[in-house]
């Protein structure tokens, strides 16, 4: 396992060199989205600054507090849901890394191949620690109209950490798990 320290925005140089199951730190801007937000990246642009860009599989807890947003907990959400959308979003923004857990589906893997990204897994179960990571919150879009969760929270990090989990090269540590698993189980059913 090789550790890599980036900054967003991320560079083609940046994917290349990483492979399935190396550290990341990133430092820079990082854009929650879910479900609303991908559907919402499709139909608009908001001008988030994606092109070589992150996106977090994320819905964070948050505190306003003097005018200012904090952000308390920010662990991720299972990706899989976004998998129809990811690889269209990745082509229309030249997204370079997108954060979440569980990883996602062969139409994404396609899509890290062809545009050069990366899925990077965030450690479930650690919100407040992740949290830590974050410097501040720089902007919030459609708040009112998508709700906490849903929103699109454009925060500045620094070390944020994640494993490679889906590179560039076609690599899938959760399709080698998936193999390995059902391997073992058809040793054990006897199939």
């Amino acid at each position: 396992m090789t550790e890599h320290h980036l900054t967003i925005p991320l560079k083609d140089e940046d994917i290349e060199k990483l492979k399935i199951n190396d550290k990341v730190y990133l430092t820079g801007n990082i854009v929650t989205a879910r479900d609303k937000a991908h559907l919402y990246l499709l139909k608009e642009d908001p001008n988030l600054g994606l092109k070589g860009g992150t996106i977090y599989h994320c819905g964070p807890v948050v505190k306003k507090q003097d005018g200012k947003y904090e952000i308390i907990a920010a662990g991720p959400t299972t990706s899989i849901r976004m998998d129809l959308y990811e690889s269209d979003i990745i082509e229309k923004y030249g997204v370079k890394a997108v954060i979440g857990k569980g990883g996602m589906g062969k139409r994404t893997l396609d899509a890290l191949q062809k545009y050069k990204a990366v899925y990077l897994s965030a450690l479930g179960g650690a919100a407040v620690l992740l949290a830590q990571s974050i410097v501040k919150v720089k902007d919030v879009l459609k708040l009112e109209d998508f709700g906490v969760p849903e929103a699109l929270w454009v925060l500045e990090v620094k070390d944020f950490p994640a494993i490679v989990t889906m590179d560039a090269h076609g690599g899938s540590l959760h399709e080698n798990i998936l193999k390995k698993s059902e391997k073992e189980l058809k040793k054990i059913i006897g199939g």
